[in-house]
């Protein structure tokens, strides 16, 4: 099953999908730790991310279906995939609906957060990249760009709200056993049935 994890910049959203996915066993597909591998490595597809990501811009549809799909394909049966930063699109998300096996979707679990504390935590985590200026244009392309997702996958009956401002245990628990209802709801015999 695949566990699609949304939320602004900022959110959590990658420290809750490696704790769940270190808690549970769950495969934590990141596309940010994905994309800054090929930056650290001088890749061609790093080196056009990088000018994108230095902007606070989102790289391109194509460059990131590529990369998610190809993993996505070769999910086994019994795999729970948490996904980090992607789909960030209505494209991406209707890219990944046709790349994924049927029914392989879950659910989509958002994170959510005032936008004083999303700020607040980007400025505090020290990357060169995340200055103010280049902090608040990436909360406002997610707005334009990544938010709609939140109606998308309500429609389609998938959406899971957390608030993302608790103690970081409870809202781990909470990410954890909202993922196990879904895993219980897509497969209810159980992981091997």
């Amino acid at each position: 099953m695949i566990a699609i994890f949304l939320g602004a910049p900022g959110v959590g959203k990658g420290t809750q999908a490696a704790a769940a996915a270190e808690s549970q066993g769950w495969t934590h597909l990141s596309t940010g730790d994905l994309l800054r591998q090929e930056v650290g490595a001088g890749t061609d597809l790093g080196l056009k991310a990088k000018e994108y990501m230095d902007r606070g811009d989102l790289v391109p549809d194509d460059v990131m279906v590529g990369m998610v799909a190809t993993r996505v394909e070769s999910m086994s049966a019994d795999e729970v995939l948490l996904l980090d930063g992607f789909p960030r699109t209505l494209a991406q998300a209707e890219a990944l609906h046709e790349a994924a096996p049927e029914g392989a979707i879950g659910l989509a679990v958002c994170f959510t957060a005032s936008d004083e504390t999303l700020v607040e935590r980007l400025l505090g985590r020290g990357r060169t990249d995340d200055t103010r200026e280049v902090v608040e244009h990436r909360l406002t392309v997610y707005r334009e760009t990544t938010e709609p997702l939140v109606d998308f996958y309500k429609d389609l009956g998938m959406l899971r709200e957390i608030n993302a401002e608790r103690e970081i245990k409870i809202i781990q628990s909470d990410t954890v056993e909202i993922i196990q209802a879904g895993l219980a709801h897509t497969n209810p015999q159980g992981a091997n049935g």
